[in-house]
Parts: structure tokens; sequence; C-alpha cells
């Protein structure tokens, strides 16, 4: 990316007027009024952009800041106030500051073309730093719109076309992935919701098996129970045949 910290000059209006004794009367008269304050208040206000050019020459972006702000406290409306501002702004990494800056100084109805130009190119520069490819895609289309010969604006707007492409292809990539994740997530719980389903229903047929084993065995108990009484009845019918014989318990030689 190709930066541009051109300082704006400032353009003189040139008027013809015809000379006329009364009127130049009253102009000397109305001078002589308002010299005092134009002396107190312009050169002041251009004293302290010089100011804030040499600290911005040295590399100084902060108290060149400061400067900068006491020149627009006297004129809010100056071009190279707002301009060169926004330039010191632009140095310390305070992209958004540098950008209302820039569009102070675009908005100003006396600034020249050229300055027009380099504060569109410029906050085409803030706003690619602050990766707002659209916005500063749409001020190095202004600034070719004015200088459409300007090489380093053209430059910079194919690195910004090109910048957004990749931030949309990773967006998609980002959404195609999170599309994905929470896929993974709810098949995941699709799956321990089952599981616990399915743990609970071995549960139901564990206690089923239980109950069911437990009336079998009750079951079972009462047919042996009756099946040793009557085994009971049976070994004392045989008895009561056999109590009139004798039983030979040894053994003839």
């Amino acid at each position: 990316m190709k930066t541009r910290n051109k300082k704006p000059g400032k353009e003189l209006m040139k008027t013809a007027i015809r000379f006329n004794p009364w009127l130049f009367f009253n102009l000397l008269i109305a001078l002589a009024v308002l010299l005092p304050v134009i002396s107190s208040a312009q050169p002041g206000e251009r004293k302290l952009i010089r100011d804030g050019n040499k600290f911005y020459q040295a590399k100084k972006f902060s108290d060149a800041e400061v400067e900068y702000k006491k020149s627009l406290e006297k004129n809010r409306n100056s071009v190279p106030g707002n301009y060169n501002l926004g330039n010191a702004y632009y140095k310390q990494g305070k992209y958004d500051e540098a950008s209302q800056q820039y569009q102070s100084a675009i908005s100003n109805q006396e600034i020249g073309e050229k300055q027009k130009a380099n504060a569109f190119h410029n906050y085409g520069n803030a706003m690619l730093e602050a990766k707002k490819y659209p916005e500063s895609i749409e001020a190095y289309k202004n600034a070719l719109k004015i200088d459409p010969k300007d090489n380093d604006t053209r430059y910079n707007l194919a690195y910004a076309q090109s910048m957004l492409q990749q931030q949309q292809q990773q967006q998609q990539q980002q959404n195609k992935n999170d599309k994905d994740k929470n896929k993974q997530q709810k098949d995941q719980q699709k799956k321990e919701q089952q599981s616990k389903e399915q743990q609970k229903q071995d549960k139901e047929q564990q206690k089923q098996a239980q109950q069911d084993k437990k009336k079998i065995s009750k079951e079972d108990a009462e047919k042996i129970l009756q099946a040793l009484n009557n085994d009971e009845k049976n070994a004392q019918k045989k008895l009561q045949k056999k109590d009139g014989t004798r039983i030979q318990i040894e053994k003839e030689w």
C-alpha cells in the first residue's frame, strides 16, 4: 500500500476591482478596523500549523497532533488543519480519528481539487488499515474521479479490492466451519441423548428382569415346597406298609 502525506497549499482567489475614490476611502476605514482582528487570528493559526509541520517532519506525531488541534481551535474549518491532523492521527495508528479529519477536509468547500484527491486517497488508506475495505475502495474511486492519472491511488485500489476478496473468502470459510461445527455439536448431542435413553431403557429392563426373577423364584419355591410335601406323604405311606415286616440287618455266613 502506498501512502501519501502531502500538506495542502492555500489557493488564492484573484478578483479585479475598478478604482473608485469613495469606495477606496471606505475600504481603508474598514481595513483599519479589521486589521487588528485579522493579524491576531490568521497568523496564529498558520504559525500553529507550521509548528505542527515541524514536529511532523521530525516524526514527533503526538506533538504535531497537539499543534494542529490548537490551530483548529482558532479555525475549525481550516483545510490544512484538518488534513494535517488526519495525517498525524494516521501515523499514530488512530485510523478512525484520522478518517474523521479527512472527511472534514473533504467536505470543506474551500478545498482545492488536488487537495481533495489527496484527502480521499489518505481516507482510503485509513479505511484500509482499519480493514474496512468497502469504504477504502469507495474512497480510492472518488480520488481517481478527480485525478484519474494517479497511479498510487490506482495501485491502492487494486490492493484494497484483493484484500476485500480475501476477506470474503475467509468469511465464507469461517461460516462453513461454524456450520460444520454446529452440525457436529448437534450430532454429538443427539448421540448423547440416544445413549441416555438407551441407558434408561436398559435400567428399566434390568429392573423388570429382577422383578420377574423374584416372582419366578417365589413360584419355584412354592412348587418345591409342594413337591417336598408330596414326597413326605409318599414316604409315610411306604413306612406304613412295612411296619409288620422284619428287616434283616445282619448278613448270614
